[in-house]
């Protein structure tokens, strides 16, 4: 898969530069894409429709507003995103923790981008996260192995074992998920490949193999998935250009 995904990458560099307007087209679809799946993924109950309503800025009838600060709030850490990726900034502890209080903005001042000070469970989970004392050094040598992984995974790999990790450390009291995807992602477009969206309805798969993952430190079921949501990411650039997949 990842040599699919090298050769996916080398046949659209030949198109690139892309078309501004395809460009813009492409992100705007992306940014809802990304904020609805990641939402739902944590119960969020806004539909794909009532997502792209609620970033236009108009509240939705029945709705709570933490979703709709959730949608405004994801939308904003991509775009906090998009600039770490345009500058190819490093992975620090600030930029997951900045990342993180775009997350929580408006929803849990007290929690926003600061690590955690009690213990968790993760609900339905086998993996018991470390204490709130671990989490401060277990950071620090998170940071450090994933800059030592950057020279010797692939990408697809090492966006997939950023996720898997930062979850395993739970490092924050609620959005985890969240913050985790947009590292992966982050890690991802960095390296000029499409982000990878799991999807809601991947929502089962996606937890049994990260709980694999964590119980058993086998990431191949996650990077498999990871994988596969990255050759879809593709799907849009070729539907674009008008040229078959």
């Amino acid at each position: 898969m990842l040599n699919q995904i090298d050769n996916l990458k080398a046949r659209l560099d030949q198109h690139r530069p892309l078309p501004p307007a395809l460009v813009s087209n492409l992100r705007e679809n992306l940014i809802l894409n990304w904020t609805f799946h990641s939402n739902a993924i944590e119960g969020n109950t806004l539909t794909l429709k009532e997502t792209r309503v609620a970033l236009e800025g108009i509240t939705v009838g029945g709705k709570t507003l933490r979703e709709h600060f959730e949608a405004i709030n994801h939308r904003d850490a991509i775009l906090l995103l998009e600039e770490q990726v345009q500058q190819q900034s490093p992975v620090t502890e600030w930029l997951i923790k900045s990342l993180h209080q775009r997350v929580l903005k408006n929803i849990d001042a007290d929690n926003a981008g600061r690590y955690r000070s009690t213990n968790v469970l993760i609900a339905g989970a086998t993996h018991r996260p470390p204490t709130a004392l671990q989490v401060p050094q277990l950071m620090e040598q998170f940071i450090t192995g994933l800059q030592q992984q950057a020279h010797s995974l692939h990408p697809v790999e090492l966006a997939a074992r950023a996720h898997a990790d930062l979850v395993k450390i739970h490092p924050f009291t609620d959005g985890n998920g969240r913050t985790s995807r947009l590292l992966m992602n982050l890690i991802l477009l960095q390296a000029g490949l499409p982000a990878a969206v799991i999807k809601v309805e991947q929502r089962l798969e996606y937890y049994s193999a990260l709980d694999k993952a964590h119980t058993t430190g086998d990431h191949q079921d996650f990077i498999e998935l990871v994988g596969r949501c990255v050759v879809e990411g593709f799907e849009p650039y070729w539907w674009g250009l008008g040229i078959q997949a």
